[in-house]
């Protein structure tokens, strides 16, 4: 079986080479500021050996930008992040570039999240930017089955493949962060038929719970797990714009360990695995020796 080799996380990286604290913002301040910065990371994950760059665009929604104010850099920021990406992709000389589609209002929060329908109108605004640049669309985080309903939706409204990522609770990797079953994505998937269906930005342990229950032999599935110790309910809870700075790291996630999951989720069906949050280029590198060498 030939494994695609994603990238690993950019907004967790980014705040590693900079020297900002992290803010609501996020990546999304380092895009507007470093630029430099976020094509130096794209350029690390081609050298460690991924097949694909996926675009600094995850937070870049209007209801994010709008507490800062900078609503009004939306297309501008999603089109320079998608420029930097494919220029990354072009000095490297190969590979594929993914549009990042995130989660609007707060990530693992789909009781938050808009209508299927508008939702829809929102990914299909930001599909149309990425449009010119990218090779595929990857919607990011989905915690729930209305959440991925509507992100699908939208990014299908331009021609290019759509992927799916799913997001599982850290304590019980059957169940998606909306408390519903991880198999009920499944209907979705045959109906709507995404290119592939990931599980991405939960613990390690959770996604060797998820990926035998989403193998098929229909969809590729795959895999990309975070960094983390746990999400926070501080995180997920607050009121107010919070910042990554109250997520911790983990301290037992070496590469070797990282490829270690990844191992049991190509054995149970994954062709398809890369890192989210906390997981960088060294992991990738050695996902990269495991997988294609």
């Amino acid at each position: 079986m030939v494994i695609t080799i994603l990238d690993g996380g950019m907004g967790q990286e980014l705040l590693a080479r900079s020297n900002i604290k992290p803010t609501g913002l996020w990546s999304t301040e380092l895009l507007m500021d470093s630029p430099d910065l976020v094509q130096g990371v794209h350029a690390d994950y081609f050298k460690a050996g991924a097949d694909i760059a996926t675009t600094c665009t995850y937070p870049i929604h209007r209801d994010r930008l709008a507490p800062f104010d900078v609503e009004d850099q939306f297309n501008k920021l999603h089109i320079r992040a998608c420029e930097i990406a494919v220029k990354a992709r072009e000095q490297y000389g190969s590979g594929l570039v993914a549009g990042s589609l995130g989660p609007t209002t707060r990530s693992y929060r789909p009781d938050l999240a808009p209508s299927v329908e508008q939702a829809a109108e929102i990914y299909a605004e930001i599909a149309r930017l990425h449009e010119p640049f990218v090779d595929l669309l990857i919607c990011e985080t989905m915690s729930s089955v209305s959440q991925a309903h509507g992100a699908i939706i939208g990014a299908q409204t331009i021609n290019k493949p759509v992927w799916l990522a799913i997001s599982v609770q850290d304590d019980d990797g059957t169940k998606l962060r909306s408390d519903e079953p991880v198999t009920d994505i499944l209907p979705l998937v045959e109906k709507l038929k995404p290119a592939a269906l990931l599980v991405n930005c939960s613990l390690p342990e959770a996604v060797n719970r998820a990926i035998p229950l989403l193998a098929n032999d229909h969809t590729p599935v795959g895999a990309y797990a975070n960094g983390f110790t746990k999400i926070t309910d501080i995180f997920k809870n607050s009121n107010t714009v919070t910042s990554v700075s109250s997520l911790e790291k983990r301290a037992d996630l070496n590469p070797d360990i990282y490829a270690d999951f990844a191992d049991n989720w190509v054995n149970h069906g994954a062709s398809i695995v890369g890192g989210c949050c906390e997981v960088g280029p060294a992991h990738i590198a050695e996902l990269t020796r495991r997988f294609k060498t």
